[in-house]
């Protein structure tokens, strides 16, 4: 069921901002569907908005990230960033603010659960803060985005987002040498509360990275991003017209993971 547009206060609550034109969160909030098949209402989709809001909410968190962390070199940062903005982190916020519960959807939409679907969620929430952006500025903007985003934020600053080295390496093998890594257990040390696991990473048999953690899945991590930096160290090198010392080819069929 539609929203009644009366109750769309309990959602400015939520986002802790009111709007001065209560119209372009209307809009920010119905989907495509809803038009379509109210043409009577003559009410504008929030595709534009959306538009408009991705590269908002873009400029707000490489800010905030380039003011609050200038220990983040340029790798770090996009990485940080593209985690931050990906459509299941956005769809993670907008649940966390109820938005599926205020859209405006089509009959269609409505009855495959679109209030739920992860696309439709990032999709809105960009469209809501374009609709903050165009109502009272960046500033305001801002403060909506951090409020609702500042613990994601801190999460992957947290950790510096270690699961890009896995799936990094992951898409880059699976590219150059139609294989995916393999990850092996080296050695274990320490009592059972300090354990220290060591795994090694090959492809193709090569042992291209090594590391350690206080987890496997840490280690892995580790071993995952010195393969990468020795990948592409090669493929410097390739460039350059220097000998390539690694034996890797491109494999018939992609080896198991584990």
């Amino acid at each position: 069921m539609n929203p009644d547009t009366r109750a769309l206060s309990r959602l400015q609550e939520g986002l802790g901002y009111t709007f001065q034109d209560p119209g372009l969160l209307i809009t920010a909030l119905t989907h495509k569907s809803f038009p379509n098949e109210n043409p009577g209402l003559q009410r504008e989709d929030n595709e534009r908005l959306e538009f408009l809001g991705d590269s908002v909410l873009g400029l707000i968190i490489s800010n905030h990230l380039y003011r609050r962390h200038p220990e983040l070199n340029e790798g770090e940062l996009s990485k940080i960033r593209a985690h931050l903005v990906k459509e299941t982190s956005l769809a993670a916020v907008a649940r966390k603010i109820g938005l599926g519960e205020f859209l405006f959807l089509g009959k269609g939409e409505e009855g495959t659960a679109g209030r739920e679907k992860v696309s439709l969620l990032s999709d809105t929430l960009e469209a809501v803060i374009a609709a903050v952006y165009l109502d009272n500025g960046l500033r305001s903007a801002t403060k909506v985005v951090l409020a609702h985003c500042r613990d994601l934020i801190e999460a992957v600053l947290e950790r510096k987002h270690p699961s890009d080295y896995k799936t990094a390496l992951q898409e880059l093998c699976q590219e150059r040498f139609g294989v995916l890594p393999e990850y092996t257990l080296s050695r274990s040390t320490g009592p059972d509360h300090k354990r220290v696991f060591v795994m090694e990473l090959s492809v193709n048999g090569e042992i291209l990275g090594a590391g350690s953690g206080r987890s496997k899945k840490e280690a892995q991590q580790q071993a995952a991003r010195e393969a990468l930096e020795s990948l592409r160290k090669k493929k410097s090198r390739a460039r350059s017209g220097a000998p390539a010392k690694s034996g890797l080819s491109k494999a018939p069929r992609a080896a198991s993971k584990h």
